[in-house]
């Protein structure tokens, strides 16, 4: 049945490549097989799962996005614990597993996401709730609407997101998907503001770009700006985000260029550029995000090192908000 698995710890030392003299984050790492014990972990962030693409492909996108979980899981627990992380500031809780529907029609696709979304928001919102930073990683970018209500509900007020990509997801609600995310969570009463960083031109329709200039509450930086004024990126990224208040972030990997997803690019963001707006952020953010990345492809691409990136990103994040 679908719902969360939690992990034991043999389940993470069997990822884990032990060796004399070195400990890593998977032997350090808290975990929970219960989600009422959160509250009284003493790890402050809570590392979850969601290996689907059926979002992506309920947006007629190529399926893949479900193999990021366990390469990253593995990329994660296999970093060095030392003196800059040492892992017990980390309680992984699992993933969220997700069966194919029966049908595979895109009615039947936008339905199962439907029902993900049931299943992940309940989640988001206890981790919240206990006074837990969520580090979800995808799946699809249809799991922004789930974690954004989620927070919501656990703070009892819509909140803020800033997201880093080429797409702005909002496309209409007619049916859920990747692609319109934000759309359902603007239109629910969950998100209040949204930031859009390194959008492209050349993938947003008219339609959306209209909406990004007309609706009070979401600001975007393009990415074009940012390449007639390569010197000015981190002064765009800070004016963007000084004007959000506890953001959840969200980074979906196909705004960074030769990364593997469904809308891969040729031409985005550089990974060493997006460490840096994590790591020099002065941000107190409500989650991360990440979404859209795959180490293998439905049509046979693969990129194993796009666990490795996950894990950069991740752990990034942890050190700038502790």
């Amino acid at each position: 049945m679908d719902g969360l698995q939690f992990y034991s710890r043999e389940d993470i030392l069997k990822l884990v490549n032990l060796r004399e003299g070195e400990s890593k984050l998977g032997e350090c790492v808290q975990l929970s097989q219960n989600l009422d014990e959160l509250s009284s972990s003493t790890a402050r962030f809570v590392l979850l799962g969601i290996p689907e693409d059926i979002g992506v492909r309920a947006n007629y996108g190529i399926g893949g996005t479900a193999t990021a979980w366990p390469a990253a899981l593995k990329a994660i627990l296999n970093v060095q614990s030392n003196r800059f992380l040492q892992g017990s500031e980390l309680l992984v809780l699992g993933h969220i597993a997700v069966h194919e529907p029966t049908h595979t029609d895109t009615a039947a696709l936008q339905e199962k996401v439907a029902a993900i979304d049931d299943l992940v928001f309940p989640i988001i919102q206890q981790i919240v709730a206990a006074g837990k930073i969520p580090i979800v990683i995808g799946g699809g970018h249809n799991n922004a609407y789930p974690i954004i209500k989620g927070a919501a509900l656990a703070k009892n007020r819509s909140i803020h997101v800033i997201n880093i990509d080429a797409h702005a997801d909002l496309r209409p609600a007619n049916g859920r998907h990747s692609g319109n995310g934000f759309t359902y969570a603007l239109r629910a009463g969950f998100l209040a503001k949204y930031g859009l960083f390194g959008l492209h031109q050349n993938y947003n329709n008219e339609a959306i770009l209209q909406e990004v200039a007309d609706n009070p509450v979401i600001s975007a930086i393009f990415f074009e700006e940012m390449l007639v004024n390569s010197n000015f990126k981190i002064q765009f990224w800070k004016e963007l985000s000084d004007n959000f208040e506890q953001p959840g972030l969200e980074i979906d990997l196909d705004s960074i260029e030769g990364l593997l997803s469904s809308a891969a690019t040729p031409s985005g963001l550089e990974l060493n550029l997006v460490r840096e707006l994590i790591l020099t952020s002065t941000q107190k953010y409500t989650y991360l995000h990440l979404c859209e990345g795959a180490v293998e492809m439905a049509d046979g691409r693969s990129a194993p090192q796009t666990a490795k990136a996950i894990a950069y990103l991740i752990t990034d994040f942890i050190r700038n908000q502790k």
